[in-house]
């Protein structure tokens, strides 16, 4: 059975609540006969307001981030069960700004991952090198090294619901992008990785997007590709025809 593509947007720290509304407006009818799971990652104070306007429609909402306690003295933090309480289906989690900035290692990604997981939460979960460890020829060992880490004592049937999106640190933001054909070859390698990890099944089930200055004029060769499953969409989501262009890739 064909994977479904997934068209996920990273809003990052962009538009305040009333620009969400806006921008929302604009999507609903644009995006509304896409072939794939279309999803709107926003920042946390536009949640409320992107699963309220979302309601009956195909964009589904998720976080950009989440921690892995219930509850607790974590300021600044936001729980799975906030998450839930709101509609939230899906979450980012351990994006290369987030293990840039603020210090997000695999093992907290891991937790975060096992959490979302746990309350059923569909995590969008990154990895993605450098230039420096591409052009130092360990990519490929890096990749794999994250996938193992971030996907520590999760079981295979909970392995097939986690969306995996490479991102190559490199291309995130700089107007480069992985050619379709690089993009093809890390997509294939985190596959065969996770067929390792579990087995062939787990491995066909995953979805794997690419998130690397993904846009409308580059969409349709990139998701064209065998293993290539949908897109983790920075700048261009940020513009209903672009971002339309993007989720209607194949028409």
């Amino acid at each position: 059975m064909a994977r479904k593509k997934i068209i996920a947007g990273n809003w990052k720290m962009n538009k305040t609540p009333s620009q969400a509304a806006e921008l929302i407006k604009e999507l609903i009818p644009v995006v509304k006969d896409s072939d794939a799971d279309v999803v709107i990652c926003t920042p946390a104070i536009d949640l409320s307001v992107a699963t309220e306007m979302t309601k009956g429609t195909n964009i589904a909402v998720g976080a950009e981030n989440m921690h892995w306690e219930e509850s607790g003295a974590y300021t600044g933090e936001i729980a799975a069960d906030m998450l839930l309480d709101l509609g939230v289906q899906y979450v980012i989690i351990g994006h290369s700004e987030r293990r840039e900035y603020f210090a997000e290692t695999d093992e907290t990604v891991n937790k975060k991952v096992r959490k979302a997981l746990e309350k059923g939460i569909t995590p969008i979960m990154c990895c993605g090198e450098t230039l420096e460890q591409r052009e130092a020829g360990v990519m490929a060992e890096h990749i794999r090294m994250q996938i193992k880490l971030d996907m520590a004592e999760i079981n295979a049937d909970d392995a097939k619901k986690v969306v995996i999106a490479y991102e190559p640190i490199w291309a995130i933001g700089t107007g480069k992008t992985a050619t379709a054909d690089q993009a093809e070859e890390v997509c294939a390698l985190i596959r065969e990785t996770i067929k390792e990890l579990y087995d062939a099944p787990t491995a066909e089930a995953i979805r794997i997007q690419y998130g690397g200055s993904m846009n409308a004029s580059n969409a349709a060769e990139l998701l064209s590709k065998p293993n290539i499953d949908g897109g983790l969409i920075g700048g261009a989501s940020l513009k209903a025809p672009d971002f339309s262009k993007i989720t209607n890739w194949n028409k």
